[in-house]
């Protein structure tokens, strides 16, 4: 494809030149192609706009109008507001803005405003606007107000570029700009219809131009699948590298292992756990090399889901190995498996980083003789010095603690590359988990085995504080343990909110003085951090105060309760994950959450409170708080932030691009040939941060 015109520096288009080229760079829009992608942030249709004769008092309104008259108007009280006469077709009205004298050097007589604000009564009829634009400046409007029709469009705009001079300078080049968009198009006729989408000029065309609002929303999809194809474009030839560019390893299954210790479980696998189990297993029998992420809520069974395919690594004649972030996760993982293995006759070695001499030598040999089948460990499993005699499945706990090149170090050991299966115990709605990890295939626990007896989550006002406290002193009578977590480790000026260090005095001191009470957050050293957890899982502690550095921690079968402080200023997802902190053993447990009586806190909270299901606690949290928020929680590092796409509704979307993305892939995994030389170009020239974040070349 070469030089596109939309590259040229938008300095060159009519209108703009070197000073106004600086003043766009504010928006971050140096080159053609971003002005035609600085699309609308907002449409107003005939529907939205009120005529101002039909406008009273107490109504939310839209009315768009031409300044007729203008002025500041000073106060008693020494305020001055600036006020204008709006006048439509219909009527005239006054708009006033308290405290904003300047702009009565900004907004000029003839200009036409889109005005949005309440109708109160002073002196007569008068609008606040919450926001207002300037459509067209002058006598510009009777043109304008012609060309524009029943949709009003607003531009992200800025001091430095108001909205009147990014209509002028769209209404001299958007013509040229959708015509410079068409030469840019990649997707052919068929490929077009067989999505159902418009054409790439077509498409922003409706965007900056809508004849209705449906317009606007068919452009924007076809946005958003650009972005969704480029990103799943982006994470096929990922996937195609980790798995297929390198020798993987047939697993065979003899059921030598598999069968006795699926006999001797004391329950049944559910339903979503063989399914899983098929998956992997499938996986593990090809050479291509498995890169699986499985997903599963708190109590899913993902635990016993790897040691299955562990086992199946081992038959084969190969070594697995499990990764976890914390030395205590690690011994806790060591542990369970080797009450399932032992029985069994294979031997696991632990390795982390606060082994003897002794200890660590002996667990180094066993490995590279390969007298351990299995290991557990910490980042320790890859550090110098450790070897495998043949390892064949890597096992990450809590993928989401480590970087991307902590985990593929153990994986990427010798010539033929063991399988991997990344474990995360954070659900995210499937739309998320396919943007974010879809260069890893997708295998989900969606169900709990039968039994487990839920956590029962309560809200309380600060004003309940007191009672809430005599509950937790209740149940540590009873012999039980409790958590009390804070958002903040020390109190801030900033912010008015309870702190770990300042009430773990408080509540050592006045409130529970009988008690046994540690501390626990993230800016202790790592030693003291671990000394505190391993006191509170010994139960030499009653009360654990701590921030969200427990969000991912170990089982502590005692203790039976969860008080979360300031719950308002969590998302619902990292709620979720508290909450599965408690209920691990077989008493009845509960999470009692402290939040403001706000409506909006609270509404969000009754989520958290009538359902056990963290699937659902995640789509709850992205429809509420947005996908950027998820991203930025989630990514630890994947910047994958969306314009276009919303992966609320546009699930559909994103189906469809992972699946064009993979036929791609698998036809050219190098996009080479000539027919796809536009695509190509559109990676590099816009795409080529992401493929450098997933090492694509």
């Amino acid at each position: 494809m070469g030089y596109s015109q939309l590259d040229r520096p938008v300095q060159y288009l009519k209108g703009v030149g070197p000073r106004r080229a600086e003043a766009l760079a504010t928006l971050d829009i140096m080159t053609a192609r971003d002005l035609l992608y600085h699309v609308p942030r907002r449409y107003d249709d005939a529907s939205t706009v009120s005529p101002i004769a039909r406008l009273d008092v107490g109504m939310d309104a839209t009315v768009v109008g031409r300044v007729r008259s203008k002025g500041v108007i000073p106060t008693r009280k020494g305020l001055r507001i600036f006020q204008a006469v709006l006048q439509d077709e219909s009527g005239m009205i006054t708009v006033a803005w308290p405290g904003q004298p300047w702009l009565d050097r900004k907004l000029r007589e003839g200009d036409v405003l889109l005005v949005t604000g309440p109708v109160r009564f002073f002196h007569g009829k008068q609008l606040q606007p919450r926001e207002h634009t300037v459509i067209a400046r002058g006598a510009q409007g009777d043109e304008d107000e012609r060309r524009t029709g029943t949709i009003f469009v607003t531009y992200p705009a800025g001091e430095a570029v108001p909205q009147w001079v990014l209509r002028g300078l769209f209404e001299r080049n958007l013509d040229a700009l959708l015509t410079w968009a068409d030469d840019d198009e990649y997707l052919s006729p068929g490929e077009l219809q067989a999505q159902r989408l418009p054409g790439l000029g077509e498409a922003l065309r409706r965007m900056h131009r809508p004849d209705t609002l449906r317009d606007a929303e068919v452009g924007r999809r076809r946005l958003a699948f650009d972005e969704l194809f480029f990103l799943q474009l982006v994470q096929a030839q990922a996937r195609r590298r980790q798995t297929e560019l390198v020798p993987g390893i047939a697993h065979h299954r003899t059921n030598e292992l598999i069968r006795p210790l699926h006999e001797s479980l004391p329950f049944q696998l559910t339903e979503a756990q063989a399914r899983v189990l098929r998956e992997i297993s499938a996986d593990m029998g090809e050479e291509r090399r498995m890169n699986r992420l499985l997903q599963g809520d708190v109590g899913s069974g993902k635990t016993v889901v790897a040691l299955f395919a562990m086992l199946l690594a081992v038959e084969g004649g190969s070594q697995a190995a499990l990764m976890a972030p914390t030395e205590i996760l690690a011994e806790q993982h060591a542990r369970k498996l080797r009450a399932m293995v032992e029985p069994l006759g294979l031997e696991l070695a632990l390795l982390t980083g606060s082994l003897g001499a002794a200890e660590r030598r002996d667990a180094l040999e066993a490995l590279a003789s390969g007298t351990a089948k299995l290991a557990v460990g910490t980042h320790a499993l890859i550090q110098e010095g450790v070897a495998f005699r043949r390892l064949g499945l890597v096992v990450v706990d809590e993928q989401h603690r480590f970087g991307v090149r902590q985990r593929m170090a153990l994986a990427d050991q010798g010539d033929v590359r063991p399988d991997i299966l990344i474990m995360s115990a954070t659900p995210i709605p499937r739309s998320l988990a396919m943007t974010l990890y879809g260069d890893l295939d997708l295998s989900v626990i969606d169900e709990l085995p039968p039994g487990r007896t839920p956590v029962k989550t309560a809200l309380r006002t600060p004003a309940r504080r007191d009672a809430v406290y005599r509950f937790v002193d209740e149940e540590v009578a009873g012999g039980r343990q409790a958590y009390v977590v804070y958002p903040l480790v020390a109190e801030s000026e900033k912010v008015d909110l309870l702190a770990a260090t300042e009430e773990y005095e408080r509540l050592r001191t006045e409130v529970f003085p009988r008690r046994r009470v540690g501390l626990l957050h993230g800016q202790l050293a790592s030693d003291e951090k671990d000394r505190v957890m391993r006191a509170f899982l010994a139960g030499e502690l009653d009360v654990l105060v701590a921030t969200t550095v427990i969000e991912v921690g170990i089982d502590v079968a005692n203790a039976t309760v969860m008080v979360v402080e300031h719950a308002e200023r969590f998302g619902l997802s990292q709620l979720h994950q508290l909450r599965g902190r408690v209920g691990r053993g077989a008493a009845e447990s509960h999470c009692i959450l402290i939040a403001e009586a706000g409506a909006d806190a609270y509404e969000r909270l009754k989520v958290l409170r009538d359902t056990s299901d963290g699937f659902a606690v995640a789509r709850a949290d992205l429809a509420i708080r947005g996908q950027g928020d998820l991203f930025g929680s989630q990514q630890h590092g994947r910047e994958l932030a969306l314009r276009f796409a919303d992966l609320m509704k546009d699930e559909d979307l994103l189906m469809q691009a992972q699946g064009a993305a993979r036929r791609l892939v698998e036809a050219d995994p190098e996009i080479r040939q000539a027919d796809h030389a536009r695509i190509r170009a559109h990676l590099e020239a816009r795409w080529a941060d992401r493929l450098e974040m997933f090492g694509v070349g």
